[in-house]
């Protein structure tokens, strides 16, 4: 079988579009019929679950390119394939290649609705059954024709207008931010990691290594990226563990997260087409202060996170999806107690808007990744902040983001998937761990208090 799976990687090029930025299979049914269990062992990670740098694994996982009949009905029915169910061979979200629709320019950012474009996701605006996203009863990626609404028959997906003056909320209308309370076992120390802003877009694409490894423009907006210097589609854990980084303290794991755009500004950057093909219009701006902060559990000490681990948070189709998996929050610096998940925030003067993107931290203690990214690593009970039953608590990676932004409605706004019209409750980011051994034991002792 991994004879076979080898070489249909050869056969079927990694040309899949439209991968998902975060994985969201409600429920989360663990392993996908035919792939490869992924443990810990840094040395076969990428080997066992990705196929490498240069050829996506074609194992009928629906995770590439899903080889027809199996791929189709893992990408669909099962619904996290991490990219469409191929089918019969079929470009999922291609539909008909002579079709040559193209969008109209955006104007001030929404784009006419009735153009289409043949390189997005195809479908109705449920889309992509990726592995962030899937959920295999919207058959999105079915075996036989490369999902229902995959496009496989002609399907082309439309950029959703967006975002609407409604989703601009001041502050202090929002709700407040509750916290478990700690008991005497707590760890309660706090690891940052120092690693810069991207100031100047230095390093920045529209890849997702953890969701769509090999598929370039497979997350359909651009995401900033800190830390590790090597990250993009292509992306392996030699790559990552050979890589530089921005990180003051050495820390060599990679940090990312959709851009934020001034809508009334201008895109000069070579993406800047592409971009627009998206959806996504207006000039990035660079945030003021990243602060990448591990932080213990209010009811345990913390184990080690075991290095090449990968962990996602917040749902990059949750507008069109669902909201099961919606964690970002939207906030102000100095209210920082109260904040939104599905609005932006409008800040009082002196304030800057800021994303809090809290990541899970109860390890099942076996694996560093899982089929639809999320089984592996889950939140703690938001009411006790305890693990479940059989989950090791690891440091919670918190990143805050914050942005000298305009309190106007629609002067700013998260890049999304064309579908998802830039709704801040789409907000998400991906980590992947490459600290050393050496500073990830640092890091749980300086968190739990212990003198090192």
């Amino acid at each position: 079988m991994g004879r076979k799976r080898k070489a249909l990687a050869v056969i079927v090029p990694a040309v899949v579009l439209a991968a998902s930025a975060c994985n969201d299979v409600p429920g989360g049914a663990g392993a996908l019929p035919g792939r490869a269990t992924i443990t810990a062992d840094p040395a076969g990670h990428v080997q066992k679950y990705r196929g490498g740098r240069t050829s996506p694994p074609a194992d009928g996982g629906g995770q590439q390119n899903g080889g027809g009949q199996d791929g189709g009905q893992d990408g669909g029915q099962n619904g996290d394939g991490q990219m469409p169910g191929m089918g019969d061979g079929q470009m999922p979200g291609m539909g008909d290649p002579s079709q040559t629709a193209v969008p109209t320019p955006p104007d001030s950012g929404s784009p006419d609705p009735a153009q289409t474009d043949p390189n997005q996701p195809g479908g109705d605006g449920q889309q992509n059954g990726d592995g962030q996203n899937g959920d295999g009863q919207n058959q999105n990626g079915d075996g036989q024709n490369g999902g229902q609404n995959g496009g496989g028959q002609g399907g082309q997906s439309q950029v959703k207008p967006g975002p609407t003056a409604d989703q601009f909320v001041d502050i202090r209308q929002a709700q407040p931010v509750r916290q478990p309370r700690r008991t005497r076992a707590a760890s309660t120390g706090v690891f940052t990691s120092s690693c810069g802003t991207n100031a100047g877009q230095k390093h920045s694409n529209p890849d997702n290594v953890i969701v769509a490894p090999g598929v370039q423009n497979g997350a359909h907006h651009i995401h900033d990226y800190v830390g590790n210097l090597d990250t993009s589609a292509l992306s392996t854990d030699q790559t990552l563990a050979a890589a530089g980084t921005t990180c003051t303290n050495g820390d060599q794991s990679t940090y990312y997260w959709p851009v934020v755009r001034l809508r009334a500004g201008q895109d000069d950057s070579d993406r800047a087409a592409q971009s627009q093909v998206d959806g996504n219009t207006g000039s990035v701006v660079t945030p003021a202060r990243v602060r990448l902060q591990f932080l213990g559990n209010p009811r345990s000490k913390v184990t080690a996170i075991p290095r090449f681990t990968r962990i996602v948070t917040g749902d990059a189709k949750a507008s069109s999806k669902g909201t099961a998996n919606a964690h970002a929050q939207w906030t102000c610096s100095g209210f920082e107690n109260r904040a939104f998940t599905d609005k932006y925030p409008l800040c009082p003067k002196g304030s800057m808007v800021e994303r809090v993107l809290n990541f899970p931290s109860c390890w099942d203690g076996q694996n560093t990744d899982s089929a639809n990214h999320r089984d592996h690593m889950v939140f703690p009970d938001p009411r006790t902040g305890q693990c479940p039953q059989g989950r090791k608590a690891v440091p919670q990676l918190r990143m805050t983001l914050a942005y000298n932004l305009p309190a106007k409605a629609l002067a700013f706004a998260l890049d999304t998937f064309p579908e998802e019209g830039h709704d801040p409750v789409t907000d998400h980011g991906d980590f992947i761990n490459v600290m050393t051994d050496q500073l990830m034991r640092k890091a749980v002792t300086a968190i739990n208090g212990r003198r090192g």
